[in-house]
Protein backbone atom coordinates (compact mmCIF):
# COMPACT_ATOMS: atom_id res chain seq x y z
CA UNK A 1 0.00 0.00 0.00
CA UNK A 2 3.20 2.53 1.02
CA UNK A 3 4.44 1.84 -2.24
CA UNK A 4 1.70 2.42 -4.23
CA UNK A 5 1.30 5.63 -2.58
CA UNK A 6 5.00 6.45 -2.91
CA UNK A 7 4.56 5.94 -6.94
CA UNK A 8 1.71 8.39 -7.77
CA UNK A 9 2.90 11.43 -9.16
CA UNK A 10 0.47 13.69 -6.66
CA UNK A 11 0.25 12.60 -3.03
CA UNK A 12 -3.26 14.38 -1.48
CA UNK A 13 -2.37 14.31 2.13
CA UNK A 14 -3.56 16.21 5.28
CA UNK A 15 -1.64 17.29 8.09
CA UNK A 16 -2.77 17.67 11.28
CA UNK A 17 -1.66 19.77 14.30
CA UNK A 18 -2.24 20.22 17.97
CA UNK A 19 0.63 22.79 19.32
CA UNK A 20 1.54 23.84 22.86
CA UNK A 21 -1.01 26.91 22.57
CA UNK A 22 -3.64 23.88 23.03
CA UNK A 23 -6.10 26.74 21.00
CA UNK A 24 -7.51 23.31 18.90
CA UNK A 25 -6.70 20.90 16.10
CA UNK A 26 -5.25 22.53 12.75
CA UNK A 27 -5.93 20.46 9.55
CA UNK A 28 -4.89 21.34 6.20
CA UNK A 29 -4.97 19.62 2.91
CA UNK A 30 -2.17 19.60 0.94
CA UNK A 31 -1.07 18.11 -2.48
CA UNK A 32 2.47 17.13 -2.71
CA UNK A 33 4.02 16.50 -6.19
CA UNK A 34 7.77 15.35 -7.17
CA UNK A 35 10.26 13.75 -5.05
CA UNK A 36 12.19 15.39 -2.22
CA UNK A 37 13.65 18.18 -2.30
CA UNK A 38 11.83 19.46 -5.89
CA UNK A 39 8.62 18.86 -4.66
CA UNK A 40 6.09 21.23 -5.31
CA UNK A 41 3.53 21.71 -2.14
CA UNK A 42 0.21 23.06 -3.11
CA UNK A 43 -1.90 24.24 -0.05
CA UNK A 44 -5.60 23.28 -0.96
CA UNK A 45 -7.61 23.96 2.11
CA UNK A 46 -7.16 24.63 5.84
CA UNK A 47 -9.54 24.79 8.96
CA UNK A 48 -9.00 25.04 12.93
CA UNK A 49 -11.48 23.27 15.06
CA UNK A 50 -10.77 25.38 18.60
CA UNK A 51 -11.31 23.42 22.18
CA UNK A 52 -13.47 24.19 24.65
CA UNK A 53 -12.04 26.10 27.26
CA UNK A 54 -13.07 23.09 29.92
CA UNK A 55 -11.86 21.02 27.61
CA UNK A 56 -8.15 23.28 26.76
CA UNK A 57 -7.69 23.23 30.58
CA UNK A 58 -8.60 19.65 31.27
CA UNK A 59 -5.64 18.70 28.45
CA UNK A 60 -3.50 21.61 30.12
CA UNK A 61 -3.55 19.28 33.23
CA UNK A 62 -1.97 16.41 31.94
CA UNK A 63 0.83 18.95 30.42
CA UNK A 64 2.19 20.42 33.81
CA UNK A 65 4.11 18.72 36.84
CA UNK A 66 2.13 16.57 38.78
CA UNK A 67 -0.72 16.94 36.87
CA UNK A 68 -0.95 13.58 34.38
CA UNK A 69 -2.56 10.45 35.92
CA UNK A 70 -2.61 7.28 33.51
CA UNK A 71 -6.31 7.06 33.43
CA UNK A 72 -6.41 10.61 32.23
CA UNK A 73 -3.41 10.24 29.75
CA UNK A 74 -5.80 7.23 28.58
CA UNK A 75 -9.00 8.76 28.14
CA UNK A 76 -7.24 12.05 26.83
CA UNK A 77 -5.51 9.86 23.90
CA UNK A 78 -8.39 8.04 22.41
CA UNK A 79 -11.01 11.38 22.95
CA UNK A 80 -7.53 13.56 21.01
CA UNK A 81 -7.50 10.73 18.30
CA UNK A 82 -11.25 11.33 17.50
CA UNK A 83 -11.40 14.98 17.30
CA UNK A 84 -8.45 14.49 15.48
CA UNK A 85 -10.19 12.16 13.13
CA UNK A 86 -13.28 14.22 12.85
CA UNK A 87 -10.74 17.57 11.91
CA UNK A 88 -9.70 15.13 8.96
CA UNK A 89 -12.80 14.65 7.92
CA UNK A 90 -14.08 18.67 8.49
CA UNK A 91 -11.01 19.69 6.41
CA UNK A 92 -11.77 16.99 3.42
CA UNK A 93 -15.62 18.54 3.08
CA UNK A 94 -14.74 22.00 3.19
CA UNK A 95 -11.84 21.58 0.39
CA UNK A 96 -14.73 19.64 -1.98
CA UNK A 97 -13.04 16.56 -1.53
CA UNK A 98 -14.04 12.85 -0.06
CA UNK A 99 -11.46 11.07 2.52
CA UNK A 100 -11.47 8.21 -0.04
CA UNK A 101 -9.37 10.63 -2.12
CA UNK A 102 -6.99 11.49 0.70
CA UNK A 103 -3.80 8.86 0.33
CA UNK A 104 -2.84 9.90 3.49
CA UNK A 105 -3.22 11.23 6.94
CA UNK A 106 -0.43 12.81 8.96
CA UNK A 107 -0.79 13.56 12.77
CA UNK A 108 1.67 15.32 15.17
CA UNK A 109 -0.38 14.27 17.93
CA UNK A 110 -0.67 16.56 21.32
CA UNK A 111 2.65 16.59 22.93
CA UNK A 112 1.89 16.74 26.94
CA UNK A 113 5.55 15.83 28.10
CA UNK A 114 8.97 16.31 26.20
CA UNK A 115 11.94 15.63 28.06
CA UNK A 116 14.64 16.16 25.95
CA UNK A 117 17.37 16.26 28.46
CA UNK A 118 17.55 14.72 32.40
CA UNK A 119 19.10 17.74 33.52
CA UNK A 120 17.45 18.57 37.16
CA UNK A 121 15.28 15.18 36.55
CA UNK A 122 15.20 13.54 40.14
CA UNK A 123 12.60 10.52 38.15
CA UNK A 124 13.68 7.31 39.12
CA UNK A 125 14.83 5.31 36.13
CA UNK A 126 14.65 8.49 34.07
CA UNK A 127 15.28 8.33 30.48
CA UNK A 128 15.27 11.34 27.56
CA UNK A 129 11.87 11.07 26.48
CA UNK A 130 8.62 12.32 24.62
CA UNK A 131 4.90 11.88 24.83
CA UNK A 132 2.28 13.11 22.28
CA UNK A 133 -0.97 11.41 22.32
CA UNK A 134 -3.76 10.91 19.68
CA UNK A 135 -4.05 7.56 18.88
CA UNK A 136 -2.76 6.97 15.21
CA UNK A 137 -4.78 3.77 14.73
CA UNK A 138 -8.64 5.32 16.26
CA UNK A 139 -7.70 8.19 13.44
CA UNK A 140 -7.17 5.28 10.77
CA UNK A 141 -10.08 3.19 11.65
CA UNK A 142 -12.56 6.36 11.92
CA UNK A 143 -11.60 7.88 8.71
CA UNK A 144 -10.71 4.71 7.03
CA UNK A 145 -7.17 6.55 5.77
CA UNK A 146 -3.34 5.32 5.92
CA UNK A 147 -2.66 6.92 9.14
CA UNK A 148 1.17 8.15 10.02
CA UNK A 149 2.47 10.24 13.08
CA UNK A 150 4.55 10.35 16.36
CA UNK A 151 7.20 11.63 14.49
CA UNK A 152 9.26 12.64 17.46
CA UNK A 153 10.36 9.70 19.16
CA UNK A 154 12.57 7.79 16.03
CA UNK A 155 14.78 11.18 16.10
CA UNK A 156 15.02 10.95 20.46
CA UNK A 157 16.20 7.11 20.06
CA UNK A 158 18.97 8.57 17.15
CA UNK A 159 20.17 10.38 20.37
CA UNK A 160 18.41 13.74 19.21
CA UNK A 161 16.11 16.36 21.02
CA UNK A 162 13.03 15.32 18.76
CA UNK A 163 12.35 19.03 17.79
CA UNK A 164 12.47 20.89 16.40
CA UNK A 165 10.72 18.68 13.17
CA UNK A 166 9.48 21.56 11.11
CA UNK A 167 13.07 23.02 9.44
CA UNK A 168 12.80 20.33 6.41
CA UNK A 169 9.77 22.30 5.59
CA UNK A 170 10.66 25.69 5.82
CA UNK A 171 13.61 25.28 3.84
CA UNK A 172 11.34 23.91 0.97
CA UNK A 173 8.88 26.67 2.09
CA UNK A 174 10.85 29.73 2.17
CA UNK A 175 14.66 29.06 1.31
CA UNK A 176 15.91 31.95 -0.94
CA UNK A 177 19.09 32.34 -2.77
CA UNK A 178 19.66 35.67 -1.75
CA UNK A 179 18.54 36.38 1.27
CA UNK A 180 19.34 35.09 4.85
CA UNK A 181 16.16 33.90 6.38
CA UNK A 182 15.13 33.46 9.93
CA UNK A 183 11.25 31.24 9.70
CA UNK A 184 10.28 32.17 13.23
CA UNK A 185 7.19 30.05 14.41
CA UNK A 186 5.44 32.04 17.77
CA UNK A 187 2.66 28.71 18.53
CA UNK A 188 3.23 27.96 22.38
CA UNK A 189 6.34 27.82 22.19
CA UNK A 190 8.64 29.82 19.85
CA UNK A 191 11.25 28.12 17.26
CA UNK A 192 13.11 29.40 14.74
CA UNK A 193 14.82 27.56 11.67
CA UNK A 194 18.15 29.62 10.42
CA UNK A 195 18.29 29.49 6.25
CA UNK A 196 21.48 30.88 5.08
CA UNK A 197 21.16 32.36 1.53
CA UNK A 198 21.47 29.81 -1.01
CA UNK A 199 21.29 26.90 1.77
CA UNK A 200 21.59 23.27 1.12
CA UNK A 201 19.96 21.77 3.77
CA UNK A 202 22.42 20.48 5.58
CA UNK A 203 23.25 24.09 6.08
CA UNK A 204 20.03 24.55 7.72
CA UNK A 205 20.00 25.34 12.12
CA UNK A 206 17.05 25.68 13.99
CA UNK A 207 16.35 25.51 18.09
CA UNK A 208 13.29 26.66 20.33
CA UNK A 209 13.85 30.49 21.64
CA UNK A 210 11.69 30.19 24.72
CA UNK A 211 7.70 30.99 25.25
CA UNK A 212 5.85 32.10 22.36
CA UNK A 213 2.36 33.13 23.09
CA UNK A 214 2.33 30.15 26.02
CA UNK A 215 3.09 32.92 29.14
CA UNK A 216 0.81 35.25 26.99
CA UNK A 217 -2.34 33.32 27.12
CA UNK A 218 -1.69 31.73 30.35
CA UNK A 219 -1.60 35.34 32.08
CA UNK A 220 -4.59 36.35 30.13
CA UNK A 221 -6.92 33.65 31.20
CA UNK A 222 -5.60 33.77 34.61
CA UNK A 223 -6.14 37.34 35.30
CA UNK A 224 -9.65 37.39 33.16
CA UNK A 225 -10.80 35.06 35.30
CA UNK A 226 -11.09 32.26 32.11
CA UNK A 227 -13.42 34.47 30.50
CA UNK A 228 -10.55 35.68 27.92
CA UNK A 229 -8.38 32.71 26.02
CA UNK A 230 -5.89 35.37 24.80
CA UNK A 231 -4.78 38.62 24.26
CA UNK A 232 -7.18 39.79 21.14
CA UNK A 233 -4.85 41.93 18.86
CA UNK A 234 -2.80 42.76 21.66
CA UNK A 235 -5.15 45.31 23.39
CA UNK A 236 -4.27 44.28 27.29
CA UNK A 237 -0.47 44.54 25.85
CA UNK A 238 -1.31 47.66 24.18
CA UNK A 239 -2.81 49.71 27.44
CA UNK A 240 -0.31 48.30 29.86
CA UNK A 241 3.39 49.44 30.70
CA UNK A 242 6.31 46.98 30.66
CA UNK A 243 7.65 46.36 33.85
CA UNK A 244 11.58 46.49 32.96
CA UNK A 245 12.91 45.11 36.44
CA UNK A 246 10.66 42.60 36.09
CA UNK A 247 11.45 42.12 32.28
CA UNK A 248 14.95 41.65 33.23
CA UNK A 249 14.68 38.79 35.62
CA UNK A 250 12.70 36.55 33.40
CA UNK A 251 15.27 36.75 30.72
CA UNK A 252 17.52 36.16 33.20
CA UNK A 253 16.12 32.19 33.06
CA UNK A 254 19.04 29.67 32.28
CA UNK A 255 17.59 28.68 29.34
CA UNK A 256 18.25 31.52 26.74
CA UNK A 257 21.94 31.15 28.07
CA UNK A 258 22.03 27.67 26.81
CA UNK A 259 23.45 27.19 23.69
CA UNK A 260 21.52 25.36 21.11
CA UNK A 261 21.27 22.04 20.13
CA UNK A 262 17.76 23.27 22.70
CA UNK A 263 14.36 22.83 22.71
CA UNK A 264 11.94 23.18 25.56
CA UNK A 265 7.89 22.74 26.47
CA UNK A 266 4.87 23.89 28.52
CA UNK A 267 6.98 21.28 31.15
CA UNK A 268 9.18 24.34 31.71
CA UNK A 269 7.51 27.51 30.66
CA UNK A 270 4.01 26.71 31.95
CA UNK A 271 1.11 27.55 33.93
CA UNK A 272 2.61 27.37 37.22
CA UNK A 273 5.74 29.09 36.28
CA UNK A 274 3.61 32.32 34.86
CA UNK A 275 0.82 31.92 37.67
CA UNK A 276 4.51 32.54 39.96
CA UNK A 277 4.87 35.75 38.23
CA UNK A 278 2.00 36.67 38.06
CA UNK A 279 1.49 36.72 41.85
CA UNK A 280 4.66 38.54 41.93
CA UNK A 281 4.48 41.20 39.90
CA UNK A 282 0.53 42.04 41.45
CA UNK A 283 2.87 42.42 45.17
CA UNK A 284 4.31 44.71 43.52
CA UNK A 285 1.38 46.62 42.13
CA UNK A 286 1.56 45.75 38.77
CA UNK A 287 -2.02 45.74 36.83
CA UNK A 288 -3.42 42.96 34.68
CA UNK A 289 -2.65 45.15 31.27
CA UNK A 290 1.54 45.90 32.51
CA UNK A 291 1.72 42.16 33.11
CA UNK A 292 0.43 41.35 29.65
CA UNK A 293 2.45 43.93 28.68
CA UNK A 294 5.46 42.51 30.20
CA UNK A 295 5.23 39.04 28.98
CA UNK A 296 4.72 40.08 25.53
CA UNK A 297 7.74 42.08 26.07
CA UNK A 298 9.26 38.85 27.39
CA UNK A 299 8.45 36.99 24.06
CA UNK A 300 9.97 39.75 21.93
CA UNK A 301 13.14 40.35 23.59
CA UNK A 302 13.70 36.54 24.37
CA UNK A 303 13.30 35.66 20.50
CA UNK A 304 15.62 38.85 19.63
CA UNK A 305 18.13 38.16 22.02
CA UNK A 306 18.22 34.15 20.77
CA UNK A 307 19.57 35.97 17.66
CA UNK A 308 22.05 38.58 18.61
CA UNK A 309 23.59 35.31 20.54
CA UNK A 310 23.64 32.48 18.47
CA UNK A 311 22.62 33.43 14.84
CA UNK A 312 23.82 37.13 14.02
CA UNK A 313 27.50 36.69 14.80
CA UNK A 314 27.62 33.72 12.32
CA UNK A 315 24.65 34.74 9.44
CA UNK A 316 23.99 37.52 7.33
CA UNK A 317 19.82 37.77 7.55
CA UNK A 318 17.48 40.12 6.03
CA UNK A 319 14.31 38.58 6.39
CA UNK A 320 12.51 37.34 9.73
CA UNK A 321 9.44 35.62 8.03
CA UNK A 322 6.75 34.90 11.44
CA UNK A 323 4.03 31.97 11.67
CA UNK A 324 1.76 30.65 14.45
CA UNK A 325 -0.87 32.35 16.40
CA UNK A 326 2.01 35.46 17.22
CA UNK A 327 1.69 37.00 13.76
CA UNK A 328 -1.79 37.62 14.47
CA UNK A 329 -0.45 39.95 17.45
CA UNK A 330 -0.14 43.29 16.20
CA UNK A 331 1.87 44.44 19.69
CA UNK A 332 4.15 41.23 19.39
CA UNK A 333 5.30 42.24 15.71
CA UNK A 334 5.61 46.10 16.63
CA UNK A 335 8.14 44.94 19.47
CA UNK A 336 9.96 42.30 16.62
CA UNK A 337 10.42 44.83 14.42
CA UNK A 338 11.37 47.82 16.54
CA UNK A 339 14.03 45.53 18.09
CA UNK A 340 15.55 44.16 14.95
CA UNK A 341 15.54 47.27 12.66
CA UNK A 342 18.07 45.98 10.43
CA UNK A 343 16.07 43.16 8.93
CA UNK A 344 12.54 43.16 7.42
CA UNK A 345 9.84 41.36 10.11
CA UNK A 346 7.01 40.08 8.23
CA UNK A 347 3.96 37.31 8.68
CA UNK A 348 4.14 34.07 6.56
CA UNK A 349 0.77 34.87 5.05
CA UNK A 350 2.79 37.59 2.60
CA UNK A 351 4.71 35.44 1.12
CA UNK A 352 1.44 32.50 0.30
CA UNK A 353 1.77 30.30 3.31
CA UNK A 354 -0.63 30.60 6.07
CA UNK A 355 0.76 31.13 9.62
CA UNK A 356 -1.77 29.20 10.90
CA UNK A 357 -1.21 26.62 8.29
CA UNK A 358 2.26 25.91 8.29
CA UNK A 359 2.84 23.34 10.51
CA UNK A 360 -0.04 21.43 9.79
CA UNK A 361 1.68 21.58 6.23
CA UNK A 362 4.88 20.62 7.16
CA UNK A 363 3.69 17.49 8.83
CA UNK A 364 1.90 16.33 5.64
CA UNK A 365 5.28 17.17 4.15
CA UNK A 366 7.42 14.26 7.08
CA UNK A 367 4.04 11.93 5.81
CA UNK A 368 5.27 12.45 2.48
CA UNK A 369 8.66 11.57 3.24
CA UNK A 370 7.86 8.30 5.48
CA UNK A 371 6.00 6.57 2.52
CA UNK A 372 9.12 7.14 0.41
CA UNK A 373 11.58 5.80 2.91
CA UNK A 374 13.04 9.65 3.45
CA UNK A 375 15.11 10.69 6.43
CA UNK A 376 13.39 14.23 7.30
CA UNK A 377 14.89 14.99 10.64
CA UNK A 378 18.26 17.46 10.09
CA UNK A 379 20.44 16.04 12.87
CA UNK A 380 22.61 19.59 12.94
CA UNK A 381 19.16 20.75 14.09
CA UNK A 382 18.01 17.77 16.74
CA UNK A 383 21.60 16.70 17.86
CA UNK A 384 20.60 13.34 16.33
CA UNK A 385 23.59 10.77 15.73
CA UNK A 386 22.24 10.07 12.20
CA UNK A 387 19.23 11.01 9.50
CA UNK A 388 16.52 8.72 11.07
CA UNK A 389 12.92 8.15 8.81
CA UNK A 390 10.33 9.01 11.31
CA UNK A 391 6.87 8.18 12.02
CA UNK A 392 4.63 5.41 12.93
CA UNK A 393 2.46 3.62 10.42
CA UNK A 394 -1.64 2.77 11.46
CA UNK A 395 -3.39 0.95 9.02
CA UNK A 396 -7.43 1.53 8.38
Amino acid sequence: MLEQIAAKSVRTIIGLMSGTSLDGVDAAVVRISGNGCDNTIEPCGFITIPYEAAFREQLKGLCGPGGADAAGICSMNFRLGRMFAEAAAAVAAQSGILLQEVDIISSHGQTIWHQPSLKGCDIPYAEASTLQIGDLSVIAQLTGVVTIGDYRPSDMAAGGQGAPLTPYADHQLFGHPDRGRIVQNIGGIGNCTVLPRSAALEQVTAFDTGPGNMIIDQAVVTLSGGTKEYDHNGEWADTGCVDHDMLGRLLSHPYFKQAPVKTTGREMFGAAYTRSWIAEGEQQGLSPADLVATFTAFTACSIVRSYEDFIFPVHDIKDIIISGGGSKNPVLMRRLAELLPWQTVTASDALGISGDAKEAIAFAMLADNFVRRKPSNLPAVTGADRPVVMGKLALP
